[in-house]
């Protein structure tokens, strides 16, 4: 696969590219559909699930690469290379895609009785009742466009499933216009199911909308021969772009901008693999591409849309089995969590443990007379999202809601637009964050009447108030009532709303302010004790590390002598183990059935430990655009539970993990299961409960399968492997450590 170049920092060492990490993690997800240990139907969906994520990649960073391409621009991080190194990789990620549908995935479907036919492969019945699905679903949605002065190119929407057809012949008014566009509709399934009736016994048979279409296409053109067709599907750029500065109403722009969103500049062109070059000629010229864009598949040119297909099949067997989270185990089902938090902190490790336990706090805040009042944050919750109708619930029975609705979250603006609106007619006070920045911080805040005090009660995570992805994607929760962070969940709110100075923060590490500075100072500090011949130690767990002073304060501080361990899922740039710059830099991405989404940031210098979880990467759109917020945990068996679950256990991982190599590419760990019998052992099953212990990673446990065992057994969670050294936080006067582990220089604009 070519690989993208890498772009070089001031300090002439060259950082890793950021497009080719994210490429590089997309291959590492579809090593999950080609894993034969993974059910059949999961390997489908994870082939949908690199489909989509490519799909973003186009649609959010390639549009500079275009520009660059098209002005000719030979120099800088965007460049004609550069364009042309993209579309290599991507090239190759996508020809393996449909090397694994048409080789492996479908084969083996068909082995368990489920085949998805093309019309060459359906017999007489099988036809007659596909030509009448047409008729009656399909034909009357179709309009059929025969391109001449007074019918230009049409708008084609992004993503969507098209037709292009070349015609022999004269139209009706004896003019010599041959090409002709057919623009599916959205509406229309893109699966669907031949009956029982006309499929074999014991087999299920399923047809491709595209494949009903191309077989009666002729018919939409009466009296004209088609010469020849293909479907094609353009990828626009879809990154909304609104001047806040400039705007009067922010959701009124962004609804104006959801409008046209799905006709930005095109970007990609996907054609049928037979595509001829009279067709995918004539579409790159009405899309302004080069033919670098262009991409002839092997099938279905939206492979997103076979997600219909793993859903439409329902056979246990092909499936992940089941995963039902337990109950918190510090919390006990029937007590008050009003009660609960004020004995002490609360970590709720998801989805291991049940996401149920916020919608629980916030259910008991809206009935509970003594509570006052409610603040939330909302980034990403949904379409239908139970939180959303208890907040409108705590307006009606009287309670002061406040809600920052962050509408810029990237893909979830109408959603969220949505929510806004409905708050605000039944009363809710709805803010929008601060003018140029993203609040991607996930915060709730109860104010709570008890005797004659008011008392705050918080929930801090570092993952989305969305039910749906707490099930999928593994985060933590932490509830406090302690007043110093509660106070200063309340001072970030009052800002956000106000828009005032914020105030000195005694617990949290709030960006763009101090979040940055405050990293950095840690591993400055790791630096100092690591050149002064102490021991120092960095363990980072993120979703992306991309900002160029924290790679290059990592690389700085690997050099003094500090070990370095960074857990990063997604794009890394700081290359790993390169001599004389990042010598001690272990870089390694851990991709589970469930996706890695918490924030874990751990530093040892000098016998003293800091422990933070946060909302933020390590991406300087985090550190500098984003309200983003980290926070300390001091509660010694909280600390442990956390450097056992999060850390220990992943840099053992045995199975799911990727470890990268100096030249950037990543190496697998361990091997993997070779048969769908020994699934259980690996994560793509998690099914057979086993006693995590030390010494588990013998039994070629994934970390994930790990976490699930640990929580289903009823041994403590302190039984967690630990498989690098980790001082226990002492048990004793934990506050003190708190202070110096939050202690911060005042807050200043950065």
């Amino acid at each position: 696969m070519g690989r993208l170049p890498p772009t070089l920092p001031p300090s002439a060492r060259a950082w890793l590219s950021r497009d080719q990490a994210i490429l590089d993690f997309n291959t590492r997800v579809l090593d999950w559909a080609q894993r034969e240990d993974v059910p059949l139907l999961e390997r489908l969906r994870y082939l949908c699930i690199v489909s989509s994520n490519l799909d973003e990649l186009i649609e959010v960073r390639s549009e500079l690469h275009l520009k660059a391409y098209l002005a000719n621009d030979q120099r800088g991080v965007y460049s004609v290379k550069s364009f042309e190194a993209l579309h290599q990789s991507a090239h190759a990620l996508v020809t393996e895609q449909y090397r694994l549908y048409n080789e492996a995935l479908m084969p083996a479907l068909a082995k368990q009785g489920i085949e998805v036919i093309t019309h060459g492969q359906r017999n007489a019945q099988q036809r007659q009742w596909v030509k009448r699905y047409f008729d009656s679903q399909v034909k009357p949605l179709l309009l059929p466009v025969a391109l001449d002065p007074a019918h230009p190119f049409p708008q084609v929407a992004n993503k969507s499933l098209n037709f292009i057809v070349r015609l022999d012949g004269a139209d009706a008014f004896g003019r010599e216009n041959d090409i002709a566009i057919v623009k599916v509709p959205r509406v229309l399934p893109r699966v669907i199911r031949l009956p029982e009736s006309v499929s074999p016994k014991g087999r299920e048979l399923y047809v491709l909308l595209s494949s009903v279409i191309r077989a009666h296409l002729a018919e939409l053109f009466s009296g004209r021969q088609m010469n020849e067709f293909s479907q094609f599907r353009v990828t626009r750029h879809s990154d909304l772009a609104v001047d806040e500065d400039d705007v009067r109403n922010l959701r009124t722009a962004l609804r104006q901008g959801l409008e046209v969103r799905h006709f930005g500049q095109a970007l990609r062109l996907e054609v049928s693999a037979d595509c001829s070059e009279h067709l995918w000629s004539f579409l790159l010229k009405q899309f302004h591409l080069p033919k670098a864009a262009l991409y002839q598949v092997s099938g279905p040119v939206n492979l997103v849309r076979l997600t219909q297909l793993v859903d439409l099949i329902d056979r246990a067997d092909l499936r992940f089995t089941p995963f039902t989270p337990v109950w918190p185990r510090q919390l006990v089902p029937g007590q008050s969590m009003f009660e609960r938090i004020a004995q002490g902190d609360v970590l709720v490790h998801q989805p291991f443990e049940d996401f149920g336990a916020v919608v629980q706090l916030l259910r008991e805040a809206v009935n509970d007379p003594n509570v006052l009042a409610i603040k939330q944050t909302i980034y990403r919750t949904g379409a239908d999202s139970e939180l959303m109708q208890l907040l409108r619930e705590a307006v009606r029975v009287g309670k002061e809601v406040t809600v920052v609705v962050e509408l810029k979250a990237r893909f979830d603006e109408e959603a969220n637009i949505n929510w806004a609106e409905a708050l605000e007619a039944v009363g809710a006070q709805v803010v929008y964050g601060v003018v140029g920045l993203k609040t991607h911080a996930k915060m709730m805040l109860i104010t709570r009447r008890e005797g004659r005090q008011l008392r705050r009660y918080g929930h801090l995570s570092t993952g989305n108030y969305n039910p749906r992805t707490a099930r999928l994607y593994t985060d933590l929760s932490y509830f406090t009532a302690e007043a110093a962070m509660t106070a200063d969940m309340d001072a970030v709110f009052s800002h956000i709303a106000a828009q005032g100075v914020l105030p000195r923060m005694r617990r949290l590490w709030v960006s763009p302010w101090a979040l940055h500075k405050n990293l950095l100072a840690q591993v400055a500090r790791c630096e100092r004790e690591a050149t002064q011949g102490g021991a120092a130690r960095i363990v980072i767990k993120t979703n992306a590390l991309t900002d160029e002073p924290l790679m290059r304060a990592l690389a700085r501080a690997s050099q003094a002598g500090v070990v370095v361990d960074l857990i990063v899922r997604g794009a890394c740039m700081l290359p790993a183990g390169v001599e004389g710059f990042s010598d001690r830099v272990h870089v390694r991405s851990v991709v589970g059935r469930f996706l890695e989404h918490s924030r874990v940031f751990y530093f040892s210098a000098g016998g003293t430990e800091h422990l933070l979880l946060s909302s933020a990467d390590w991406m300087n759109r985090n550190m500098m655009r984003r309200v983003e917020i980290a926070w300390p945990v001091d509660d010694p068996a909280l600390r442990q539970r956390i450097l056992d679950e999060c850390l220990a256990t992943y840099l053992a991982d045995g199975v799911d993990a990727w470890v990268m190599q100096a030249d950037g590419t990543y190496k697998r760990t361990g091997r993997l299961p070779q048969s769908a019998a020994a699934a259980s052992s690996a994560s793509a099953s998690v099914a057979t409960p086993r006693r995590a212990r030390k010494g588990a990673a013998e039994h070629a446990l994934s970390a994930q399968a790990t976490l699930v065992a640990a929580y289903r057994d009823p041994s403590p969670v302190g039984e967690m492997p630990t498989q690098w050294p980790v001082r226990r936080a002492p048990k004793s006067a934990p506050r003190s450590a708190a202070k110096s582990a939050s202690n911060s220089p005042p807050n200043s604009r950065r």
